[in-house]
């Protein structure tokens, strides 16, 4: 698979010149006497703008659509949804050719105009260029008036059926309702739909990509200055997004890096918080086993889940079972009767093969994406040649539900979609060719190519996951996890961060990444905790249980390669702080249901970042290693050799008072609760199937300054539907200080339940972690006279003493630093450090460079990922579109001289020869960063260099080969107009016989490739390039 780039934007009109071929492929040869011939290849991620400018959007049956909109000219906007919500459409042509959409529970409610006097306060203004939009704000304050639609007049929605009115819309859209002083949301012509806060939002053919531009520059446009940007969903990097680079097209992206620019998920969500603490939301609406539980019983580990990845089917083949899983049914049976469930892996790629029950059905009901001649598609993914189902289709998804409801017959819990970006193995792409046809429903776009539904496969895919288990057992709530999805999808789905890596960045970016995801609507989310591929050390696999069991969904999941990653495989210091964190969770669980409650109701995220408490502090909305869970504070820490206790921790303003269930640990966050807040606490428990109703419960108070303090409780079934009939238990608990007494009691009520009969523990938080507490019964009023000042001083340092001896064991670091020279380097990536460059590299499979970030610049130019048999993953055999290596390292090393930093490697690739790749920085011009490749007989020399001719390549010009005087002149460049730098590969003339190119939707694949001929030990193939980043005018 070719590596993808991440690159920053690049301004309107969009930017072309290529000149730029960077490494991508190491050599496939034969013996001394076979003539190998040498290929380097490498896929750039482009902005969407330069990768889709010089073509048109395809359309089935080949006709061609272009935007008539030119100028410059304020948007046309109505009145939706509810108070503060307005649609802009770019004019009223283009509100007419916009497609439906995909994002709202009830797609008709995004077309109802409503009745107001509500204006918006900032109208974008619409500019075409060609085939590019771009949207911007101009107005202030009144500037609504400009072209105020004429459909003014309509009905206020009626909420919508089962719970999918304007609080579910709200989810959809995102989070603004948290924060919400104005909202916005816009669509732009040929299903295309669009708006924007400040900066620029870019919508090209299929995709859109979005630019926030720094704060200082927002005044102008009439945000002011101080704005800060968030959302964007599932998207790497920091918290805060302005100035950042997000495209919306779902990638399969293993092992994404903090620039990546696309992952599983589009989310063209923003949230626009002002200096003064007021929202501006934004919507781009376009779809542009049990020996295991056991062991976690024994050992008194919390577990509710065991997920079946891909390996419990026969062959790959979805909806089977292979033999190593007789009788799945009696098993999963098992696992019910200690009180755990079993979730199975389901992924959209059908073995196409005769005879399977699967492929000959779908064949029969038509159901397979078609390429252009109406034949079904046929793409790689792991069972081999695989068909996909069309879930655009109301046939297909209705085909697939039926599988689904039979396949839950065999007492399955659940079931998780991946690999439904859709992903498909050997392409340049990831994806299926853009030129296949989805036969869609025409109320959701009709018969269109598939970048048209590319963002929404996966979420159509869940919803038919969804369907089909409400179709098994229509009184259960369906439990579907996804890995690619969109706007919306929370209304069927979980979802998870991918194909993360264990280590210390990725950690970091887990907290930003379910941040993000919240706000954008998607409240139900998480990363797999310790990292899914390669090996988590203890400290950073507990550190991350820490903290991730506070995630909304917290789960551990890893790759069948690396090493065991439950809890006890990591020691005891480990393994005990895993259990206090999970305890933790299980005890939290009332109060993370009562959110996700709120977020059903409300839209409000679960977990939600820390100027959530204080919109108006610019300090707190930087923040990435910490969140609020409603009134729960979570501080953790992501540096190895500090725990969250050592870290100075930034509070919002007004009381917080820390606190803990006596489970304090150097690598557990630290816990604080807001003044003012009543939070409810249940028992600690190993599955939440040992919970009932009349379990004793605990609230943990924190008085404000005017000794006042409240807090809500939601209980119901704990599943199915009988809540939204109001069989519910919703309390509201408040707590009052008067005369050195303190009384809670209960201040209402809403649902239909009965309160139980329970016994009530009142816990009142006093400073430092003490806290005194009562005891009672629940619905009856309870008071606590509260202890002198005096003795509460006594308690308070009594508290902080206990809590510093509790702070003296942190799980030991063991992470063994590499030297001058090792046999075995780790398979994790390592880093090579200059000046100006930070590289990563993965030494286990020939050295691929993996990022590589210009730190002057702060721009990653380079994420390029690996496939084996069409998977990425590590090792030494790598089998890709148009070139195959295979290869024993024999030799690796890595240097830290005085002159450079660098990684050798050597690998014995049969015949007699030997790969060897050099990756280095020179200290004495760390500009340049140096790559090496050569096949050889155990030794060589270089060759020298010649002339060639320098082109400019656009994005239209398709794949084209470059042989003889067209070469380029040793020199390609890669332009990026936004910061007016170029990334320059320079090579040897000499050693590269043709250049290659293809443009695709979001990415540049670029080759190299030596002559084919004889090698021996003095005529060796080589490859020598370098990297560098200049200015350009």
């Amino acid at each position: 698979m070719s590596s993808p780039w991440s690159l920053p934007a690049a301004p309107l009109p969009p930017l072309l010149p290529l000149n730029n071929p960077i490494p991508r492929k190491q050599p496939t040869a034969h013996a001394t006497d076979s003539a190998p011939i040498f290929c380097i290849r490498q896929q750039a991620a482009t902005d969407g703008a330069t990768s889709a400018s010089g073509r048109r959007r395809r359309h089935a049956g080949g006709a061609t659509t272009r935007m008539a909109a030119s100028g410059k000219e304020a948007m046309v906007w109505v009145r939706i949804l509810e108070e503060g919500v307005f649609r802009f459409d770019a004019s009223e042509a283009a509100r007419a050719a916009a497609g439906p959409s995909l994002s709202f529970a009830v797609p008709r409610r995004r077309e109802e105009p409503r009745a107001g006097g509500d204006r918006p306060a900032i109208v974008p203004v619409c500019e075409v260029v060609g085939d590019v939009q771009r949207v911007v704000v101009e107005g202030g304050e009144g500037a609504g008036a400009a072209r105020q639609s004429g459909h003014d007049a309509g009905v206020r929605g009626d909420g919508g059926e089962s719970g999918d009115g304007v609080g579910r819309e709200r989810g959809a859209a995102g989070a603004g309702a948290a924060l919400r002083d104005g909202k916005a949301c816009a669509c732009y012509d040929i299903a295309l739909l669009l708006l924007c806060a400040v900066g620029v939002i870019r919508a090209i053919d299929d995709q859109a990509s979005f630019t926030y531009e720094p704060a200082g520059a927002a005044e102008k446009d009439g945000l002011p200055s101080g704005t800060s940007f968030y959302g964007t969903g599932e998207s790497s990097g920091p918290l805060e997004r302005t100035g950042k680079l997000v495209i919306t097209w779902n990638t399969d992206a293993w092992d994404y890096g903090p620039g990546t620019t696309s992952l599983y998920q589009s989310h063209p969500w923003v949230l626009a918080v002002l200096p003064d603490g007021k929202a501006l939301g934004v919507l781009a609406d376009t779809t542009c086993r049990c020996e295991v539980v056991k062991t976690f019983r024994e050992r008194g580990i919390p577990c509710d889940v065991v997920w079946m990845d891909i390996d419990y089917m026969d062959g790959f083949r979805c909806f089977t079972f292979s033999h190593r899983f007789p009788d799945p049914k009696c098993m999963v049976d098992d696992l019910h009767s200690v009180g755990c469930k079993a979730i199975w892996m389901l992924d959209p790629g059908i073995k196409n093969e005769s005879g399977y029950f699967v492929f000959d059905s779908g064949l029969e009901s038509d159901v397979w994406v078609q390429k252009e001649d109406k034949q079904p598609f046929v793409g790689e993914v792991w069972p081999g040649d695989c068909v996909f189902p069309d879930f655009t289709c109301e046939r297909a998804r209705s085909w697939w539900s039926g599988l689904v409801r039979q396949f839950v017959s065999n007492g399955v819990d659940g079931l998780w979609n991946d690999m439904n970006e859709p992903a498909v193995f050997n392409t340049a792409t990831k994806t299926m060719p853009e030129s296949n046809i989805h036969r869609g429903d025409a109320n959701i776009g009709g018969l269109q190519n598939h970048p048209y539904y590319h963002n929404v496969y996966g979420m159509l895919m869940a919803k038919s996951t969804h369907e089909g288990m409400k179709l098994a057992n229509p009184t259960k709530r369906p439990f579907v996890l996804t890995r690619a999805g969109f706007i919306g999808q929370q209304r069927y789905a979980a979802m998870w961060t991918g194909d993360n890596v264990s280590n210390w960045e990725h950690l970091h970016m887990s907290i930003a990444m379910v941040l993000q995801l919240g706000l954008s609507g998607q409240p139900f989310a998480g990363p797999d905790i310790g990292g899914f591929a390669g090996n988590a050390t203890p400290k950073l696999f507990g550190r991350w249980m820490g903290v991730g069991a506070l995630f909304p969904f917290s789960r551990g999941h890893s790759d069948k390669g690396s090493l065991d990653h439950e809890p006890w495989s990591f020691g005891e210091e480990c393994e005990e702080v895993c259990r206090l964190a999970l305890l933790r969770r299980y005890r939290l669980l009332p109060h993370i249901y009562t959110l996700f409650y709120l977020s059903h109701t409300n839209g409000t995220p679960v977990a939600a970042p820390v100027y959530f408490a204080d919109p108006q502090d610019l300090e707190l909305r930087k923040i990435e290693t910490s969140f609020l869970l409603g009134s729960l504070l979570v501080c953790a820490s992501t540096c190895p050799d500090k725990g969250a206790h050592e870290s100075s921790q930034k509070l919002p303003k007004g009381i917080w008072l820390p606190f803990d269930f006596g489970d304090s640990h150097p690598d557990l966050p630290m816990m604080y609760l807001r003044g003012g807040a009543v939070l409810p606490i249940g028992l600690p428990l190993n599955h939440v199937g040992e919970a009932k109703l009349d379990d004793n419960l605990s609230l943990i108070i924190a008085l404000d300054e005017n000794g006042k303090a409240e807090g809500v409780l939601f209980e119901d079934d704990g599943d199915g539907y009988e809540f939204l009939q109001g069989n519910y238990l919703l309390t509201y608990y408040v707590a009052e200080l008067h005369s050195s007494v303190v009384t809670v009691k209960v201040a209402r009520t809403e649902g239909s339940w009965k309160r139980p009969n329970r016994n009530l523990k009142i816990n009142i938080l006093l400073g430092g972690g003490a806290m005194v507490s009562t005891h009672g019964i629940d619905g009856e009023d309870l008071h606590l006279t509260m202890p002198t000042e005096s003795e509460v001083s006594s308690l308070v340092a009594t508290s902080e003493l206990e809590l510093k001896k509790q702070m003296v064991r942190p799980i030991p670091d063991i992470d063994k630093p590499l030297g001058k020279e090792v046999a075995e380097l780790s398979e994790i990536p390592i880093d090579l450090n200059g000046e100006d460059w930070l590289v990563k590299v993965v030494p286990q499979i020939g050295g691929r460079i993996i990022s590589m970030t210009h730190l002057p610049s702060d721009s990653q130019w380079l994420h390029s990922t690996n496939r084996i048999n069409g998977y990425e993953e590590y090792n030494a055999a790598e089998d890709t579109a148009g070139c195959t290596e295979e290869y024993k390292v024999i030799r690796r090393y890595r240097e830290q001289s005085g002159k450079e930093e660098s990684i050798c490697l050597e690998g014995d690739i049969g015949g007699g020869l030997v790969l060897q790749r050099q990756i280095s920085i020179c200290k004495e011009n760390p500009k340049i960063v140096k790559i090496d490749s050569s096949i050889r007989a155990k030794q060589g020399a270089d060759h020298s260099a010649s002339n060639g001719i320098k082109r400019e390549i656009l994005p239209d010009s398709g794949e084209l080969t470059f042989e003889g005087v067209l070469r380029p002149n040793g020199e390609w460049m890669l332009v990026d107009k936004r910061t007016n730098l170029s990334l320059v590969n320079c090579f040897d003339l000499s050693q590269v016989s043709i250049c290659k190119l293809h443009w695709g939707t979001d990415h540049l694949n670029m080759e190299l490739w030596s002559e084919q001929r004889a090698v021996s030990k003095d005529t060796p193939l080589r490859i020598c390039h370098h990297y560098e980043v200049r200015k350009i005018n």
